[in-house]
C-alpha cells in the first residue's frame, strides 16, 4: 500500500500542477497539497515498523482529500470547467486511493484473524 500511496501522491501532485499552469490561480494548489499530505505518510509506511500507523494517517487525509472538492460544490458552486475538471480528479483519486486502503487494512485484518502472517 505505500506504493499505492506514493502513486495516488504522484498524480494529485501533477493534477495541481497542471491546473496551476493552466490557470494561474494559487488555489489550483490544493491538490497538489493534498498529494504532499499522502505522499508523506506513504514514504514514511516503506518501513515496516511504521507502515500500520503511516498508511492510517495517509488514509486519513485521501478521506479529506475525497470531501474537499464536495465540500466546494456544496459550499460555492461549481466555478470555471478547469476548476471543475481538477476538483474532479482529486475527488476520483482519493476516493480510489480510500477504497484501496480500506480494501488492505480488511485483507490485513482478515489475514491476521486467520493465522496468516498477513500484508
Amino acid at each position: 500500500m505505500p506504493r499505492i500511496a506514493l502513486i495516488a501522491a504522484a498524480l494529485l501532485i501533477l493534477v495541481g500542477i497542471v491546473g496551476f499552469a493552466a490557470t494561474g490561480a494559487k488555489t489550483s494548489l490544493i491538490p497538489a497539497i493534498a498529494g504532499v499530505l499522502i505522499g508523506i505518510p506513504g514514504a514514511i509506511a516503506l518501513k515496516e515498523s511504521f507502515r500500520m500507523h503511516a498508511m492510517h494517517a495517509a488514509v486519513l487525509f485521501g478521506l479529506l482529500g475525497a470531501l474537499a472538492p464536495i465540500g466546494a460544490w456544496i459550499g460555492r458552486g461549481f466555478g470555471s470547467p478547469t476548476a471543475v475538471a481538477s476538483q474532479a480528479a482529486m475527488l476520483v483519486i482519493c476516493a480510489v486511493f480510500v477504497a484501496l486502503c480500506v480494501k488492505s487494512f480488511i485483507d490485513v485484518r482478515r489475514a491476521r484473524t486467520s493465522g496468516d502472517s498477513g500484508e
